[in-house]
């Protein structure tokens, strides 16, 4: 497959190592021959690396198998899964969810992807329905347009959230940019 065409969550082996797409920006400088710069994260290690190709370069695609797993907990070994379809259970490195795993609360289910019985990446619901355990108190009277103040989530999340949220709401969150999105 080519360059151009990977997006982020794909698996691709390189050098005869697997690894996931965290990131993929196409760039054309000017006249020059397009490239695509890659965030890669080893499958194996857990570590992550750029690495730019040209856009035409080809690239060897696996295809994962995709489940539906349920969030459990999460502790000093990781973050824990389960498989819908098998019921078995496993832990996910830390470093695969990174701050993600703030959008999950226990009993969450999200996709999974798989390669040879490890999960390699996932995708989270498009929405979250989180409660806001922190916040400041709103300002009466307070009028102007766009106005936000910080909230915390029963998660860790921070978000910004209109004034009129007080603290024990449960609010709905999208997960592609953490901004929220309204009343649960």
């Amino acid at each position: 497959m080519r360059a151009s065409d990977i997006r982020k969550g794909q698996a691709i082996r390189m050098d005869g190592k697997l690894f996931v797409v965290t990131n993929a920006d196409h760039n054309t400088p000017g006249n020059l021959r397009a490239k695509v710069q890659f965030k890669l994260r080893d499958v194996v290690k857990g570590t992550i690396m750029d690495k730019r190709v040209g856009a035409t370069d080809d690239m060897e695609l696996i295809n994962l198998d995709r489940r539906q797993v349920e969030y459990l907990y999460s502790d000093n070994d990781g973050h824990w899964v389960m498989d819908l379809e098998t019921y078995d259970q496993q832990p996910i490195p830390k470093e695969v969810f990174g701050t993600d795993i703030l959008y999950l609360k226990p009993n969450t289910q999200i996709t999974a992807e798989f390669f040879e019985g490890k999960v390699t990446s996932y995708e989270l619901p498009k929405t979250v329905e989180l409660k806001v355990t922190d916040c400041p108190p709103g300002i009466k009277g307070a009028t102007a347009t766009n106005q936000t103040k910080d909230a915390e989530m029963e998660t860790g999340l921070k978000v910004k959230v209109p004034p009129f949220i007080e603290i024990g709401e449960v609010i709905r969150i999208g997960t592609d940019n953490g901004n929220y999105l309204s009343r649960a």
